[in-house]
């Protein structure tokens, strides 16, 4: 059985600097494509980034492309966001999402497993 954790969100000021992580169990994660995905309310779940099993390929949404960072440590089957420069817009629920199929994808509907959620809320 697949569960994905996150952690590390937080009320923060803008411009300041949160990282996420998302833990995996159950599954061979070093295969898994991962991806990290925002829902501010009343609008679409959107991607944020993603990357390949073996990390050697990230995706950015423009929104966010320069101020964070994806990553992923398979010994200790993690991923993480770096996210900086933190800006009020940026608020909004940040799921982890993993997909077994494909090398890469920014479309939700192509991940299979999802994690719970953590709240990211940035002052102005």
């Amino acid at each position: 059985q697949v569960q994905l954790v996150e952690a590390g969100g937080g009320l923060v000021q803008a411009g300041g600097s949160l990282r996420l992580s998302c833990a995996a169990s159950g599954r061979t994660f070093s295969s898994a494509a991962m991806g990290w995905f925002r829902q501010a309310p009343g609008k679409e779940r959107d991607i944020v980034a993603a990357i390949s099993y073996s990390g050697s390929h990230t995706y950015y949404a423009d929104s966010v492309k320069g101020r964070f960072t994806i990553s992923r440590d398979n010994a200790k089957n993690t991923m993480y966001l770096q996210m900086n420069s933190l800006k009020p817009e940026d608020t909004a629920v940040y799921y982890c999402a993993a997909d077994w199929g494909r090398l890469l994808s920014t479309s939700k509907s192509d991940y299979d497993y999802w994690g719970q959620g953590t709240q990211v809320t940035v002052s102005s």
